[in-house]
């Protein structure tokens, strides 16, 4: 007999095989490997024989073990902070924007992962779990993307956050530094669809098969040969901002996938220079984040980026 289940935004780009032991922990390791290889997991009403295969917000599954057979009291955020607590004593170099009783927002630095790839690795959710005992990731940035990042210290506060990022109820914008000169359109659209291939690990647009994918781009200041941007993605797809620049000929500096990147005269950008700046809530919020409503969060712009507009000369502060 096969049960369904539905990937959420927070598992979503997550390989198979690490949701399957997130939401099962009391099925044996290889008993979920051996069902992947017999091809027992359907995603999508296809089957998968691929541990690794990734999984994105809205797919279908349909396994062999009843939802019922998942541990909820012994999730991994608990598991990290009996096991890994003495790991991980402070927040490091993350810097607290904003913390009550139910949220937590933070300033994250490159180079750190939103949730851990393997238990107990480092991470923004392992690092805060060992100071706060629960916290729950409710969306994500790459890792090499700084900036604002909302965590959930309560299960009601989780589902809340969650479904509000779901609806798109929360604004979020992002200042990154292109390549290239803006000209005469300092304020619009991008909107192009996106398709992930998972084989690859890139994202393209796509405008047959891609999924809605639109943000709005304004120019703040630049030059001849870069252009400081702030973003607003309006949607929330896998590496939306960094595609869509580079789709529109202006790809974000220092992003070796997508963009130019050239090693020997940007050998001091270690990443792409892309900036959760802002986050911005809505009134009329659930009580458990009633505290949120009407509330924006700003996060300085990190050091690398602050260097480069000072090399550049431009006038303007963020």
């Amino acid at each position: 007999m096969s049960y369904a289940l539905k990937i959420s935004r927070e598992d979503d780009d997550r390989r198979l095989d690490r949701f399957l032991r997130s939401q099962f922990k009391n099925v044996a390791l290889s008993e979920i490997m051996r069902a992947i290889r017999k091809g027992a997991i359907r995603v999508n009403a296809s089957r998968v024989r691929d541990p690794g295969v990734h999984v994105f917000d809205g797919d279908e599954l349909l396994v062999p073990w009843a939802l019922d057979s998942r541990d909820e009291s012994a999730d991994f955020t608990d598991f990290a902070a009996k096991k890994f607590a003495r790991k991980f004593s402070d927040l490091g170099n993350v810097g607290i924007i904003y913390k009550s009783e139910n949220v937590l927002i933070l300033n994250k630095p490159a180079g750190i992962l939103v949730q851990p790839d393997v238990a107990g690795g480092d991470s923004i959710v392992t690092r805060a779990v060992s100071l706060f005992g629960r916290a729950f990731a409710v969306h994500r940035l790459d890792r090499n993307t700084t900036g604002a990042i909302a965590l959930a210290l309560h299960g009601d506060s989780s589902r809340a956050l969650i479904e509000l990022f779901r609806e798109r109820s929360v604004k979020k914008y992002y200042a990154a530094i292109v390549s290239g000169e803006i000209k005469n359109r300092y304020e619009f659209e991008i909107n192009a669809p996106l398709k992930k291939d998972s084989q690859n690990n890139i994202v393209k647009v796509d405008l047959t098969d891609g999924l809605p994918a639109i943000t709005l781009c304004r120019k703040l200041t630049g030059d001849s040969q870069y252009s400081l941007v702030m973003l607003e993605l309006v949607t929330g797809r896998t590496h939306q901002a960094r595609v869509h620049m580079s789709h529109v000929g202006h790809p974000i500096i220092g992003d070796r996938k997508y963009g130019l990147f050239n090693a020997k005269t940007d050998k001091k950008i270690k990443r792409p220079l892309l900036h959760a700046y802002e986050i911005s809530f809505p009134d009329d919020l659930p009580p458990s984040i009633a505290e949120l409503e009407g509330k924006i969060f700003r996060a300085p712009l990190p050091a690398d980026m602050q260097e480069f507009i000072k090399l550049r000369a431009w006038d303007i502060e963020l």
